[in-house]
Parts: structure tokens; C-alpha cells; sequence
């Protein structure tokens, strides 16, 4: 004959279910702050959770700079960074940027195997930007999303990433300091947006990126930005100083 205890009174067992409750909530509380990532305070306002979080993967799209700026606090709070796949990410602008060059590996050309190099980055580094080459397979993105979120690692992805926490996104830019077709490249102003998890709608916010200074900063919202397209021009155009990444308030333009 098989004895079993009795049922606990409903009472008590509703009482200990909360407990347990109590228990995974303080848990969970503690777990997420020990993953937030130094964010940039004029990005961090946009992104879900307040800024970037260990084990996720973030989209940045429309922007080499919007990469840097991404990689800037990490960066500077004593993380080692890694970038995959982004020739024109120049090592000076970086620098500039507050980016450590002695904590910063670059793997700029690694052709199909880049799945392979990411997967292994992610063991080590904390921080990594990649460009992904082609499109990439749900299953895919699973299988690094497990390494990542197993070492705690952040993605910063220059491109479309299946199952992304977040898409921060450079929708509108324009130059200053052009004045009758010649002069020099001093600043730019962008509207960024960000959407993803945790977030009911798009966010967006004006920024100057960068500002003369190299920095970051929210301005106000005064007047209508030009197409995106502007960016693109100034991408080609910097890609035409060479991949050594010369700062914007360095570039000529006529």
C-alpha cells in the first residue's frame, strides 16, 4: 500500500506559490542588473531597458558612426570590442570616438567564414559589431544567440538580424559646414529611431552625430531633416579618403 502526504490546506499553498513568485522576481530584479552595458546617455534613452544588455543582439542600421557610438561607453568602461566584416570601420575615427584601440580587435574581410569568426569572438570578447554576409538563417542566428547569450556577450549588428531585441536606426542626416559647395565637414545631425522589446512604439530623438567635438549629443527638434540619402553621399565619400577612417571634421568636401 502506497502512503501519500495530505494536501496542504488551499491557504497555504496559495501563500507558498506567492512566496516563490517573491523569490524568481528578486532573482530576476538582481540578474538584470547585473546585464545592462555602459550605453552612450543620448542612446541610451531610446533603447529598451535604457541602453544595451548582455546576451542580446541590437540592429544599427544606416551608419558606420551609429556603430562607434554604440561601441564608444562599452568601450571606455574597460570592455574589449570586436568588429567583423566592416572595412571602412577606420581605426583613427575610432579613436576619436573614445574607442580603446589597445582593446580593439578588427576583423574586416572574413569572407564566408564570418559566422565562424563571430562564434568565436563571442567566447572571448564582450562586445562585438558585425556586418553579416548574405542573408542569415533563423537557425542560425540561434545557434550564436545561445553562445552569446551563455558568455554574456552584446551584439551590435550593422544589418538585419532575425530575432533582434532592438532596431536603432538612422532615418535622416545632414552636414553643416558646407558653404557655397566647398568648406569643411564639422558636424552632422541625425534623426535616430529605435523600436523593439520592451518598447510600445518607435522612439526617435535629433542628435548631432557627432558634434564638433567627436561626441554625441540630443539637440532639439526644430527643423525637418533631408533624406537619408545625404548620409550615403558622405559614406562614399568618406570611403574615398581610405579605409583609415579620417574623422568627419577632417573630410573636404567641393
Amino acid at each position: 500500500m502506497t502512503l501519500t502526504a495530505p494536501a496542504p490546506p488551499p491557504d497555504a499553498r496559495s501563500e507558498r506559490i506567492e512566496a516563490l513568485q517573491a523569490r524568481i522576481r528578486g532573482m530576476q530584479a538582481t540578474k538584470l542588473e547585473t546585464r545592462a552595458v555602459p550605453t552612450h546617455p543620448a542612446l541610451a534613452g531610446l533603447l529598451p531597458q535604457g541602453g544595451l544588455r548582455e546576451g542580446t543582439a541590437v540592429e544599427a542600421i544606416g551608419s558606420t558612426t551609429l556603430v562607434m557610438a554604440l561601441l564608444a561607453a562599452p568601450s571606455a568602461s574597460g570592455r574589449w570590442v570586436a568588429v567583423v566584416g566592416m572595412p571602412e570601420f577606420g581605426i583613427e575615427a575610432a579613436d576619436r570616438f573614445g574607442i580603446a584601440l589597445d582593446r580593439l580587435v578588427l576583423v574586416p574581410h572574413p569572407g564566408d567564414r564570418w559566422l565562424t569568426v563571430l562564434a568565436a569572438l563571442a567566447e572571448v570578447i564582450p562586445v562585438i559589431a558585425v556586418r553579416p554576409s548574405g542573408r542569415l538563417a533563423p537557425a542560425e542566428s540561434a545557434r550564436i544567440m545561445a553562445r552569446v547569450r551563455e558568455r554574456g556577450a552584446t551584439l551590435v549588428v550593422a544589418g538585419d538580424w532575425p530575432g533582434s531585441d532592438a532596431r536603432i536606426r538612422v532615418e535622416a542626416g545632414e552636414w553643416h559646414g558646407i558653404e557655397r559647395g566647398h568648406g569643411l565637414l564639422e558636424a552632422r545631425d541625425v534623426v535616430v529611431s529605435a523600436e523593439g522589446r520592451g518598447h510600445e512604439r518607435r522612439r526617435r530623438s535629433r542628435m548631432r552625430l557627432p558634434d564638433r567635438s567627436l561626441g554625441f549629443v540630443a539637440i532639439g527638434d526644430d527643423a525637418p531633416m533631408r533624406p537619408v540619402q545625404l548620409e550615403r553621399v558622405a559614406g562614399r565619400r568618406a570611403a574615398a579618403q581610405g579605409a583609415a577612417g579620417a574623422p568627419a571634421g577632417d573630410r573636404r568636401a567641393g
